[in-house]
């Protein structure tokens, strides 16, 4: 039975303007969905059912739906004012923009050939989730995440490729909130302590099995990028960031000097335009329903 789930409100505050979020936030690189789907198992495979969970304004969604697979894909997410920007791009029959989430997948058990997470796993990092997503995949087939990571929101022990984007990374430290991000790297604990817990019973009696619900180790993989943006592209980007976004007032302009002071270095690298280089990955992670 589907577990009741709550949008979290440092989500759906920081995500209100979905059109902000649509505008600024980087879509993924083709090579990377195409390592991504290709480990899922479902590259190549023409129709296959492809969920797209937590699908914001649909900067994956709208990836895998041009492709020519023409998979069928539900596009499942429960803030409405993102929704309503997925809706508006109106990618075609083949796609269906659904009120779901983590905890309520609005498909019937065993219907997908591949359930994917972009940016999004580390909101619904739970063992309830899992359970959900294990229901709604048919025996074998796959579960994958993606994550776009500039330098200046990675984890505290990945490198940053410049000072500047290690001082807003420090930044962005200073601004911990209490919930897990990617960077923190505690979503891949959900997977560490998976079990289904079924009761059993035999002739003689019944007792309880512990089966992990996906399989271990999952895969991982990095796609490394450099994009150049003008100063004010940056901050337009980073400020989408949901611990950037719930700033108001006096704290979020001093959020503000503090970027643009940092991009007056002299390490700031910069072309012939005066866009400035940004560094980051995007991440894969991928598992099997077992």
């Amino acid at each position: 039975m589907a577990t009741p789930f709550t949008l979290d409100n440092r989500a759906a505050s920081g995500f209100q303007d979905g059109s902000r979020y649509d505008k600024y936030r980087p879509s993924y690189p083709t090579e990377a969905v195409d390592k991504l789907l290709s480990h899922l198992g479902v590259a190549n495979q023409n129709n296959a059912r492809v969920i797209d969970l937590g699908s914001g304004t649909g900067k994956f969604t709208e990836l895998i739906a041009a492709r020519p697979e023409e998979f069928e894909i539900v596009a499942a997410e429960p803030h409405e004012g993102m929704r309503e920007e997925l809706v508006k791009k109106n990618l075609g029959s083949r796609i269906k923009v659904l009120d779901g989430d983590a905890g309520n997948i609005p498909v019937g058990a065993e219907w997908a050939d591949a359930l994917i997470a972009a940016q999004a796993f580390h909101w619904f990092a739970t063992e309830e989730s899992l359970k959900e997503i294990h229901r709604a995949l048919r025996p074998g087939a796959s579960f994958g995440m993606i994550w776009n990571i500039e330098d200046y929101n990675a984890p505290k022990d990945w490198p940053s490729a410049s000072n500047w984007e290690q001082k807003l990374k420090d930044i962005i430290a200073s601004l911990e909130d209490g919930h897990p991000r990617f960077r923190h790297l505690a979503w891949k604990r959900v997977f560490e302590n998976q079990q289904d817990t079924t009761p059993l019973q035999t002739l003689k009696d019944t007792f309880t099995h512990h089966l992990p619900l996906f399989s271990l180790p999952i895969g991982e993989e990095d796609v490394k990028w450099t994009v150049y943006l003008t100063d004010e592209a940056i901050w337009s980007r980073y400020s989408t960031l949901s611990q950037i976004t719930n700033l108001k007032g006096a704290r979020l302009e001093e959020v503000r000097r503090k970027v643009f002071e940092a991009l007056k270095a002299d390490d700031v690298e910069r072309n012939a335009a005066g866009e400035v280089a940004v560094h980051g990955r995007t991440h894969l992670a991928w598992t099997s329903r077992v």
